[in-house]
């Protein structure tokens, strides 16, 4: 999850690039809650896929493109939240370039009007940790030096404390299934990203220039699902079960933040669902009324990539 300084034209990017959403509504099933005060239904989040076909992020110690991963569990979280009753589910595969894709999946993202965003990904190493190795007669590149789970927020997203709350209960619930997050980004030999550990007990990072987490509307957790750099558990990450286990995470801290979010005032969440909507539609607005090709950059120095 390593990632580059950016300087892209936001109205020239927004024009090149497509966001496929994948909506399936579940047939007519019971809804079970332990959260009575959770309206499945009604709670909409948005699993957005990291990295794109063109961009397809980190490679594993085998390979293999870690889009691929990503999509494979973001798939299966989709289904396990529809079969909750989690009616609202959006699964979010963004196309184009890496920094053409991040304009364009905040913007739909925000579109939506959801309660979450959650991002999934798999994590890598910088460069300097990868060591050489054979596979199938290929040579690739692995570092079994770290392994584990991370969770990202945001302290530049709208809604900081949400998104905290939800990475702290996805974490507990991970952990709950003898998961374990890894440590390192605290070390000072991460460099540049090193990154505070805001909760302890859940491993939930703090990476506030993050560009999916910092531009959204709504609470936004990033996902990195495990190492696939690692070459155990790049095949612990491929296989269903593991997946499973994670999607079955998702679907409780879902739950247990849908009814924290019941909780709140009823005109606190108006408000807030007004404030969306409004800037989804000044969004949308600027979007019709920019130049098809406009010559100057408008410049993202202090946002990152994923």
């Amino acid at each position: 999850m390593f990632r580059r300084r950016l300087t892209l034209s936001l109205a020239a990017l927004l024009s090149v690039v497509s966001v496929g959403i994948i909506h399936a509504e579940p047939l007519d099933k019971p809804v079970k809650s332990d959260a009575l005060n959770c309206v499945r239904p009604n709670f909409r989040v948005v699993l957005d896929v990291g990295h794109t076909v063109k961009s397809p992020g980190a490679k594993s110690a085998r390979g293999a493109d870690e889009f691929d991963f990503n999509l494979r569990l973001a798939k299966q979280i989709d289904h396990a939240l529809l079969e909750a009753g989690f009616a609202k589910t959006v699964l979010m595969v963004t196309d184009g370039r890496a920094n053409q894709s991040l304009y364009a999946r905040v913007a739909r993202a925000n579109e939506l009007s959801a309660n979450l965003l959650l991002s999934v990904h798999h994590d890598a190493v910088p460069n300097s940790f990868l060591e050489k190795w054979d596979y199938n007669g290929k040579s690739e590149r692995f570092s079994d030096r770290f392994k584990g789970h991370s969770i990202f927020v945001s302290d530049g997203n709208r809604d900081p404390k949400d998104s905290l709350l939800f990475g702290s209960m996805l974490g507990r619930q991970l952990k709950a299934r003898g998961l374990e997050y890894t440590p390192h980004y605290t070390e000072k030999f991460m460099g540049r990203w090193q990154h505070s550990l805001l909760d302890p007990d859940a491993g939930v990072y703090r990476y506030d220039t993050l560009f999916v987490l910092k531009k959204t509307q709504m609470p936004a957790v990033l996902l990195e699902a495990g190492s696939i750099a690692n070459r155990d558990e790049e095949l612990v990450m491929a296989s269903p079960e593991r997946q499973q286990l994670i999607s079955a995470a998702v679907v409780e801290a879902v739950d247990g933040f849908c009814a924290a979010q019941s909780q709140k005032p009823a005109l606190q969440v108006a408000q807030l669902s007004k404030t969306r909507h409004v800037l989804s539609a000044h969004s949308h607005r600027r979007t019709r009324e920019r130049p098809a090709a406009p010559s100057t950059s408008v410049s993202q120095s202090n946002s990152d990539i994923h």
